[in-house]
């Protein structure tokens, strides 16, 4: 990653959902290249975006100008998610549709995707982060585990192999 080009994760606003749903499209798309089709095969829409940001917060990673990432922090709890598989806590957070472009991918800004979501986090106030991967070679387990993040459990949902992750914010 340049050094010139500043990381910044920002609040999505409806501008950026054209770019965002290309975004999404892009790495369903690359995935799908790498490891044939899946439930991360999936095409996104501006339309989905917008709904996205109306039900939970949308954050666009960019490093100058250039998008590179995105992630979503939503309260409301994911229909994949089986909470009886995850600490104890009073308000958490689930880290939804995190990506980053395939041609930024392995450069540092997924880890500084996911400090950020903490330290936004820690100021929500919230005081856990919940997310699934897919339990596949596509999935993203690995990257989560080697960021210190605690796998929790393994279930099928609706044919689709998912692994639990939690961090808890001290």
């Amino acid at each position: 990653m340049p050094r010139s080009a500043r990381f910044s994760l920002l609040s999505a606003t409806t501008a950026d959902a054209a770019a965002l749903a290309a975004l999404h499209t892009a790495v369903a798309a690359h995935l799908t290249k790498l490891h044939g089709p899946g439930p991360w095969s999936s095409e996104t829409s501006e339309k989905g975006v917008l709904f996205a940001m109306r039900n939970s917060q949308v954050y666009v990673a960019r490093l100058g100008a250039e998008l590179v990432g995105t992630l979503r922090l939503a309260t409301k709890k994911p229909w994949a998610i089986d909470i009886r598989y995850f600490s104890a806590c009073r308000k958490p957070l689930y880290l939804l549709g995190m990506a980053i472009t395939p041609d930024r991918q392995r450069q540092g800004i997924g880890r500084r995707c996911l400090k950020e979501a903490e330290r936004i986090t820690k100021d929500w106030p919230a005081d856990a982060i919940r997310l699934d991967a897919y339990d596949a070679t596509a999935g993203a387990g690995g990257f989560y585990a080697s960021c210190g993040w605690r796998e929790t459990g393994r279930v099928t949902y609706r044919g689709a192999p998912l692994i639990y992750y939690e961090l808890m914010i001290a």
